[in-house]
């Protein structure tokens, strides 16, 4: 099959599987905001993100922290386009909790009221639900939300949930440690890598939302499920470099992609691929000094840390 005939099977896979109620993204985050602005502000981005790409938000249900500014982005998003259509359309926002923890909102709030609220029986329930989404955002939060992220690995790991895409949202760096973590658990043999797709501020997250709108395929082997997040992630940086170099969008760059290797020579082949490697390893090279910059703020905070337990140990014998 061609490049392009197997872009066309992809987008129109895609098409068939959502026609009955669109794409459907699970944010998974906080109910709190953090200390820096930034946290909430970004993930405000996203809502709005969301609504630009014609997707429907899926999340926890929360009107507060990182996951009520989601919901306030989709919702504003959502309103300002609504000025520019006539008619009411219905608003892409499905809120999925438990009986205990939506007696702990207040009904008529006026974020909650827009939502529509699906009550599982339980938590279990909850994340299966949730997980029906088409594909999955995680944003900074607490352990309740590393508790969804080891879940969701876990359920794909052991072929209960089908195979779908990943996106960190590294905002302000929040997931170095924990990606330095899942990639000694790789290293070291206990589990395989997980292709999460990285992405570290708006502008990227749109990047990797369009090219999962247009090459995402739903897929019912596990493997071959694998082998299509993994080539997202390769082939990420490259969408992301010709965007910021050339202005140019995922339609536009999956064409260029396609009219060489379907009209292309052998050496335009090698050079396509040859900058789709270069920006991968660029991008990598980039993310090792920014893990680098982290660690050398962790060595300091260590030290910080240390001199102060010494501090009362020495106090304690005066």
């Amino acid at each position: 099959m061609t490049p392009a005939a197997m872009n066309e099977k992809i987008i129109e896979t895609f098409k068939e599987e959502n026609s009955k109620e669109g794409i459907r993204v699970f944010v998974a985050g906080g109910s709190r905001s953090g200390h820096d602005e930034i946290y909430a502000q970004e993930a405000y981005n996203l809502g709005k993100k969301i609504v630009k790409m014609d997707f429907k938000l899926d999340f926890g249900l929360s009107n507060s922290g990182i996951m009520g500014a989601v919901a306030k982005g989709v919702l504003d998003g959502w309103n300002k386009r609504q000025k520019k259509q006539e008619g009411e359309q219905e608003v892409p926002i499905q809120g999925i909790t438990t009986s205990k923890y939506f007696a702990l909102y207040q009904t008529d709030d006026e974020l909650i009221k827009k939502m529509d609220i699906v009550v599982a029986k339980s938590l279990e329930e909850r994340k299966r639900m949730l997980l029906r989404a088409d594909f999955v955002v995680f944003t900074p939060g607490g352990v309740g939300t590393l508790d969804e992220l080891a879940y969701d690995c876990v359920a794909m790991q052991d072929d209960m949930l089908p195979m779908k895409p990943f996106i960190i949202y590294n905002i302000n760096g929040f997931f170095y440690h924990l990606l330095e973590y899942l990639k000694i658990m790789a290293y070291e043999g206990f589990a395989e890598p997980v292709p999460f797709i990285v992405v570290d501020d708006a502008e990227e997250l749109e990047i990797a939302f369009r090219l999962l709108k247009y090459r995402y395929i739903k897929c019912t082997d596990g493997k071959e499920a694998y082998a299509h997040a993994r080539q997202l992630v390769y082939e990420l940086p490259y969408f992301i470099k010709m965007k910021n170099n050339y202005d140019m969008d995922a339609d536009n760059i999956i064409m260029h992609m396609n009219r060489i290797n379907e009209q292309g020579d052998d050496q335009d082949k090698q050079f396509l691929q040859n900058e789709i490697e270069t920006a991968y390893l660029e991008k990598e090279i980039e993310r090792m000094y920014d893990r680098l910059a982290y660690a050398g703020k962790d060595t300091g905070t260590v030290s910080e840390k240390l001199a102060k337990l010494k501090k009362r140990r020495k106090d304690m014998f005066k």
